[in-house]
């Protein structure tokens, strides 16, 4: 397969997800991947609806996992609409959910505790309390917390949602405390790279989080996404609702 016509199309197809059918980067990258893979295993430039059958029916054979295969069929769709022969797949039934690698309370004082300063103390706070997902920390601005009411309004989450996360006085507490240290006007970023300025990216969460638990002693991979499962997890064994969490 020639990797230059591929990367060309790839390439269109890439425009094709961000302005034709508006989607977020992250989806974007994440298509973009998907159909890469699956068209240089196909060894197809223009995949026919055989050759995606066989190779959705390879991956279950090889027992991939439903979100793995799910996403592919996604970008597969995608892909066969920007070539002008969409393809329409059925979806696999969705598993149980079950959430597992979960940290304790323990765990999750901890390393709250073991952030050496106030801003990564507050970043380790709101993920912990509030279920943000990672890209919705980012993206969060300082007039979206609610300090009087202990809430947050999370604008154009995951499906481009709006909504409301409540938060413990606690974390309240720590995002007053980190204000006071980095005042932000209403419009502004609450957290933002110290050098520049600019906005928090998901990988710097990512690392931040990762050092601050490695230094408070928790020996296994911990990042963002954990949290909000984590947090998850603590409320339905307290009874609470789990859907505002999926």
């Amino acid at each position: 397969m020639n990797k230059t016509k591929l990367d060309k199309q790839l390439k269109k197809f890439e425009g094709y997800l961000r302005v034709d059918r508006g989607l977020d980067e992250v989806t974007v990258i994440g298509y973009c991947r998907g159909a890469s893979i699956a068209l240089r295993r196909m060894r197809k430039f223009v995949p026919q609806y055989p050759d995606i059958k066989n190779y959705i029916a390879w991956m279950y054979e090889k027992n991939y996992s439903y979100s793995h295969i799910t996403n592919t069929m996604l970008a597969l769709e995608h892909f066969t609409a920007f070539k002008g022969n969409p393809v329409k797949l059925s979806r696999p039934k969705k598993p149980k959910r079950i959430i597992k690698d979960v940290l304790s309370e323990a765990e999750v004082a901890r390393i709250i505790q073991g952030a050496n300063d106030v801003r990564k103390k507050a970043m380790i706070t709101t993920l912990a309390y509030s279920g943000l997902r990672n890209k919705e920390l980012c993206n969060l601005k300082a007039g979206d917390v609610d300090v009087g009411k202990n809430q947050i309004t999370v604008i154009d989450g995951k499906n481009r949602t709006d909504g409301i996360c409540h938060i413990a006085p606690e974390c309240t507490k720590v995002i007053v405390d980190y204000l006071r240290s980095f005042p932000r006007e209403n419009n502004q970023y609450l957290f933002t790279t110290l050098k520049q300025g600019h906005r928090m990216d998901q990988a710097d969460i990512r690392k931040h989080l990762k050092k601050v638990a490695k230094k408070a002693g928790v020996e296994r991979r911990v990042y963002p996404h954990q949290m909000r499962h984590t947090l998850a997890t603590n409320l339905l064994l307290r009874g609470a609702d789990l859907n505002p969490f999926n």
